[in-house]
């Protein structure tokens, strides 16, 4: 397994982490197999979606603010609840195949980690398994 520290910049972000997953996929020389990626937060997940555009980006992270405003009158009193229910609406794992020694993505998808409590160091863990 392969730990990735990722930084993030901002109170709510998704940060393209595509380059360095397919890198950890290179170096792992599998070239048919699985790609599994964890994300070990709470208030932070992942997500698979289209990453020519950051617009896409915008619109999932102002939609997500609609659902699910930061001041909601949660009982959680850390004040991050909204950010506990993202994260649990995004999903924590993605798991991916590898064919040819590459992630097998579609034409516009990119893997994010999708930040709702920043800024803050968070770490994704990659595992290529082959097969």
């Amino acid at each position: 397994m392969i730990r990735l520290q990722v930084r993030t910049s901002s109170h709510a972000e998704l940060v393209d982490i595509t380059a360095e997953v397919q890198r950890v996929v290179r170096e792992s020389g599998v070239q048919q197999g699985i790609c599994h990626v964890f994300a070990p937060h709470t208030t932070a997940g992942l997500t698979l979606n289209e990453n020519c555009d950051p617009s896409v980006a915008e619109d999932i992270l102002m939609v997500l603010d609609k659902l699910v405003p930061w001041r909601g009158g949660y009982r959680h009193t850390e004040g991050n609840a909204a950010a506990h229910v993202k994260a649990s609406l995004m999903g924590n794992s993605i798991t991916m195949f590898v064919q040819n020694g590459t992630l097998a993505l579609g034409t516009w998808q990119g893997l994010f980690l999708a930040e709702f409590d920043g800024p803050r160091q968070r770490q994704v863990w990659v595992k290529v398994v082959s097969c």
